[in-house]
């Protein structure tokens, strides 16, 4: 059996919220939520697609291959991951929204509110603004008190006493989107602040590991070196790709599993995840993963907030470069601390230096926006280090 799928507006979250409930109950038809707040036109409700009677939300995502996907997932799953983060959280309780609700994050904490009966404070649109989340963390009257952001909001939230005081007032924050700098995790360890670090993704509905243990119910499995996740939050697979799907989604020992592409690896029985299986390059002839030299140029002094990404090379095929925003230690200081790392090969070869980064709606950077400013930069200076043309 199939039902209706309708594209509904992200612009509004509580209103969304409406169209949710109605589609997880099963009275109304499966969503798809839609970012409309840009510019250009976006068409809403019905559309030709139906999907499989479980299916409650498809989530649209570019991943960072900019290759479109539309996640299919099922009412059951969603509320899993809600029940499932509520035993972890030691309840449920009252939400800030402060990310888009279009994204599996934002659409996770709706997802909970519902499954609480709390009604969520939702942030005003447009770019993170740190005084409009402290004033929301003052609006919140539920007895436990939630929140879920990216570490770039974390940071920013840190800058003044007024955000401090915000993530003071939660029993919960979790931060997912993307690995925490090391800096940023010591700083609010030695906050205590009520910190999960989450890992997941849309086709796992949301995180379901939290501070690298799983939630109850998720099994995680590290094979040729990759993470795969299992539990009843994965989703039920890509709409209209039935190929993809056979290829991420497999069952194996009485499981289904889902491949992450992530490389991961158990340390005293938590899971570490150390990249992307993708974002791996070779220089020189030496695999080269990205994810661990911004790992380690992110510990840095001035260097939290920096993107690691690839550039061609005559000699060495590709070469990592970092890219940062204001002061930054000399690039041959870089390579030296990554190369006492990771090896030689590992050495940045190029620091290019923006006024900001670009990032998506999410908080999280634009990878593709940012590998596209570099090839326009690189080649204007022989040093290796190239200063900001523009704002970006």
């Amino acid at each position: 059996m199939t039902r209706p799928l309708t594209r509904v507006s992200a612009a509004d979250p509580l209103e969304l919220m409406v169209e949710l409930r109605r589609a997880l109950d099963r009275s109304g038809p499966a969503v798809t939520p839609v970012d409309d707040t840009g510019e250009g036109t976006v068409l809403l409700g019905p559309t030709d697609d139906t999907v499989p009677q479980p299916v409650g939300v498809v989530v649209e995502t570019s991943g960072s291959t900019g290759v479109p996907k539309r996640v299919a997932l099922s009412c059951d799953a969603l509320l899993a991951s809600a029940a499932a983060s509520a035993t972890v959280l030691d309840g449920q309780g009252q939400w800030v929204l402060a990310l888009p609700a279009h994204y599996v994050a934002g659409i996770q904490v709706l997802v909970r509110s519902i499954a609480a009966g709390t009604t969520p404070i939702v942030l005003p649109p447009g770019h993170f603004d740190p005084l409009a989340f402290a004033d929301a963390s003052k609006q919140l009257t539920g007895e436990a008190r939630f929140t879920s952001l990216v570490p770039l909001q974390v940071s920013r939230l840190l800058e003044s006493r007024a955000g401090l005081m915000a993530l003071r007032r939660f029993d919960g924050i979790l931060v997912g989107g993307q690995a925490m700098p090391l800096s940023l995790l010591s700083r609010v360890e030695q906050l205590g602040l009520p910190i999960y670090r989450t890992y997941g993704s849309s086709e796992t509905s949301g995180g379901c590991v939290y501070n690298g243990v799983p939630l109850p119910g998720v099994h995680v499995r590290i094979v040729n070196g990759a993470v795969e996740l299992a539990g009843p939050m994965l989703a039920e697979g890509y709409l209209g790709d039935e190929a993809l799907t056979a290829k991420t989604f497999v069952v194996d020992d009485g499981l289904r599993w889902y491949r992450t592409g992530d490389l991961g690896e158990f340390d005293d029985g938590v899971l570490r995840v150390t990249g992307r299986a993708d974002n791996v390059i070779i220089s020189g002839g030496v695999n080269v993963s990205l994810d661990r030299v911004e790992r380690v140029v992110r510990g840095m002094p001035d260097l939290a907030e920096s993107v690691v990404v690839r550039t061609a090379d005559e000699r060495w095929g590709e070469v990592p470069v970092v890219v940062t925003v204001g002061r930054h230690p000399e690039l041959t200081e870089i390579a030296d601390a990554v190369a006492s790392v990771l090896g030689k090969p590992a050495r940045p070869a190029h620091v290019v230096r923006l006024d900001s980064l670009p990032v998506l709606p999410s908080g999280k950077p634009d990878r593709l926006a940012i590998v596209a400013v570099v090839a326009v930069q690189l080649g204007s200076n022989d040093n290796g280090v190239t200063e900001p043309e523009a704002s970006v």
